[in-house]
């Protein structure tokens, strides 16, 4: 066991942060003879000077300096972990499980984390990035507090969050841009598309138009856009992520007499909202805060 308690680091400490015993005691409410034993005390135990008198004022040995600097951790570890301890008591949530559709704006999901971490910095988030009906069969298992997917979850009520526009795009060399005309589906046949695969376990599904003769199918959104910017293939991609690519013209939108555009509107679902804790529910009002701020147009 230490010798050294944390209460006489904490006198130490307010000592010297207030610039002498009697202001000290009246910052923490203890008596300057309490204050003073406790450093003394702590002197003896640790046979080191940490204080030394200037007139009428006391300031730190060099000794104590560097005692007191690594005490001052200790200090803000245990006051770290009485707020945890103070918050779990008040039902908050050890760890959160997020459940994302890859579609959903990369850059509102940062800011939104972000603004979590600064809330909660010692709750655990689990990011799942999920493509179609993963992020719901997520639900359905109980295997996600809250989830965000351009899909209906039958038995649960989700709020609206953001509408994602997907363009069909393909590299500006492609072939089907050099035939400079208006293009139909059948012109897409004869090419290959890029789409992602769905990451349920069990009742994975197609989506979109998926009649191309040649189809490679990948695990991974960024992979998808990846490819499509290697000339690969052509896809329909969220315009949030391409449009760097778009307005360098790097990508260019296919000239399709009708399909070329789809908006898939995303929403937030809880696994039970009524029990959810604070942490999952501050997730939530993150995430829209984060819809609102960088996706002005979108939400």
């Amino acid at each position: 066991m230490s010798r050294v308690t944390l209460a006489q680091w904490q006198m130490l400490a307010a000592v010297v942060d207030h610039g002498g015993f009697a202001r000290a005691a009246e910052a923490v409410h203890k008596s300057p003879s309490t204050l003073n034993h406790a450093v003394h005390k702590l002197e003896q135990q640790l046979g080191v000077k940490v204080l030394e008198p200037v007139g009428r004022q006391v300031r730190l040995t060099e000794a104590g300096e560097m005692l007191l600097r690594r005490a001052r951790q200790l200090i803000e570890g245990a006051e770290a972990l009485e707020d945890v301890a103070g918050r779990l008591a008040e039902g908050l949530e050890a760890e959160v499980v997020l459940s994302v559709d890859q579609i959903f704006p990369t850059g509102a999901l940062a800011v939104a984390l972000s603004r979590f971490s600064a809330a909660y910095p010692y709750v655990r988030v689990q990011l799942h990035e999920t493509v179609l009906n993963g992020g719901i069969e997520m639900l359905y298992d109980g295997r996600a507090d809250l989830a965000v997917s351009g899909l209906a979850a039958q038995g649960f009520l989700g709020e609206p969050l953001v509408t994602i526009r997907f363009v069909a795009v393909a590299h500006r060399d492609h072939e089907l841009h050099a035939l400079e005309r208006e293009l139909d589906l059948r012109d897409l046949q004869r090419h290959r598309q890029l789409v992602v695969r769905d990451s349920a376990l069990r009742q994975s599904m197609d989506a979109g138009w998926l009649k191309a003769e040649q189809r490679w199918t990948v695990s991974h959104l960024e992979t998808s856009i990846d490819m499509v910017r290697r000339c690969l293939g052509f896809a329909w991609l969220p315009e949030t992520r391409i449009r760097g690519d778009l307005e360098s013209g790097v990508l260019r939108p296919l000239p399709l007499s009708a399909g070329g555009i789809r908006e898939v509107p995303m929403q937030m679902i809880f696994r039970d909202r009524d029990r959810a804790g604070p942490a999952t529910h501050d997730m939530a009002r993150a995430l829209k805060e984060a819809v609102a701020s960088e996706c002005p147009s979108e939400a």
